[in-house]
């Protein structure tokens, strides 16, 4: 799961619909896992994100396992 703020200050997480999308945007080191989409509400209660980012492109200067990188 990832949570990441949005440049107006909102929590987001981002959610891919297939991994070939996930590391295309993400870059290999991305860690991920299978949820169903039930799951959403409980993830919202547990963890506050505030909208859904879907299948978007991370630049690759903020991927996971990018220099700098801060989980």
């Amino acid at each position: 799961m990832d949570l990441r703020p949005t440049q107006s200050g909102q929590v987001a997480l981002l959610v891919y619909s297939a991994l070939d999308r996930l590391v295309e945007n993400c870059g290999e080191s991305q860690p991920w896992t299978v949820l169903p989409a039930t799951e959403l509400d409980r993830i919202q209660e547990a963890t506050g994100f505030e909208l859904i980012l879907l299948d978007v492109c991370i630049p690759e200067r903020l991927r996971r396992g990018a220099e700098g990188d801060q989980p």
